[in-house]
């Protein structure tokens, strides 16, 4: 899964001269479920009020999952995204994200999501060749 790159944008990189919002852009575009799940959990963690929102529905196509997988495995994408929506990104399995506030009470959950034992438990037989 590879990002729609805008040759204008092509050419800014080829010169050194990447404005991240430009890429952010370029990645809502390109990566239009991975956005639009990250917002949603973005979102919904604001209105629950507590620091973490996380999914548990696989995506609704391999064309979704690819997406996901493409935005959560690029350390570029990933950053980009974290920057811009003000959180830190977790990934379990092919679909389970999961976004944290930047505060203090939020880095308990965020070990604990992303500790070994939580990987483990997270598996499941229908998930094996996601």
């Amino acid at each position: 899964m590879s990002l729609d790159v805008s040759p204008a944008l092509l050419e800014k990189a080829e010169r050194g001269e990447v404005d991240e919002r430009e890429f952010v852009d370029c990645v809502r575009t390109s990566l239009p479920y991975a956005w639009d799940l990250i917002s949603s959990l973005v979102a919904q963690m604001g209105v629950d009020g507590t620091g973490f929102a996380d999914n548990h529905v696989p995506p609704p196509s391999e064309q979704a999952r690819g997406q996901l997988l493409r935005a959560m495995a690029s350390d570029a994408i990933r950053g980009a995204l974290q920057r811009h929506f003000g959180v830190r990104l977790a990934f379990q399995n092919c679909h389970r994200v999961a976004v944290f506030a930047p505060a203090e009470d939020a880095e308990e959950r965020y070990r604990r999501f992303t500790s070994v034992r939580a990987q483990l438990l997270n598996q499941s037989p229908e998930l094996r060749d996601c």
